[in-house]
């Protein structure tokens, strides 16, 4: 992938940009502020942007909501040490794709980012169930609820509990490309961008 990785730690910077570039992907740029980030974003259109939430002149979160707004198929993971409520519930509202701590070892971090290649989310599963834990308890608003089949309820479980869609493939005996298909069509229904969205619409309104 090619990617930009915005922190304002030059020594981290360091660090991750050769953890990268050994795993075999490209870094294209590098930013120091959320400012930047929103303009090498836009300029270099990477793959993948990897960014902090605390930087100079504009947070890591604004910058997210500022370049998915101009081309939401800019995939951004936000990487840092926040492990806040607020901080994780606001990056997914904004259409992050992944929320990683920086205490992640290598072997898990490229593992996610082979996860999101293909179109999951780049999440460890205790962040992801924390997630699901505090939006489950959100009352769910009042309207007519998407109509989802016994099989895509399923799948959305599978996801809510972090499984990739080789693990629920296995579980439910099918394809991978199955489950893909199948995961589209839930995005569709309920109108949302991506499984981490998919599953807490799901939960908000009490769909699983």
């Amino acid at each position: 992938m090619r990617i930009l990785v915005a922190d304002d730690h030059s020594l981290f910077r360091d660090g991750i940009v050769s953890l990268l570039e050994a795993g075999g992907h490209t870094v294209i740029g590098q930013a120091r502020t959320g400012g930047e980030a929103v303009e090498q974003a836009l300029a270099l259109q990477p793959d993948l942007v990897l960014m902090d939430i605390h930087m100079p002149s504009m947070s890591g979160l604004e910058a997210l909501k500022n370049i998915k707004s101009k081309n939401p198929d800019i995939k951004i993971v936000i990487l840092t040490v926040s492990e806040e409520d607020k901080d994780l519930l606001e990056a997914i509202r904004s259409g992050a794709n992944g929320y990683l701590l920086k205490h992640i070892n290598s072997t898990e971090f490229f593992k996610l980012l082979n996860n999101l290649e293909r179109g999951e989310a780049a999440i460890l599963p205790s962040i992801a169930t924390r997630l699901f834990k505090y939006v489950s308890q959100a009352e769910g608003e009042k309207g007519e609820k998407p109509i989802l089949s016994d099989r895509e309820i399923d799948v959305l479980k599978l996801i809510a509990a972090g499984k990739s869609n080789r693990d629920i493939a296995n579980e439910l005996s099918i394809s991978e490309n199955t489950i893909k298909f199948h995961i589209k069509n839930i995005l569709q229904k309920l109108s949302v961008a991506n499984r981490i969205e998919a599953v807490t619409y799901a939960m908000q309104h009490r769909l699983i």
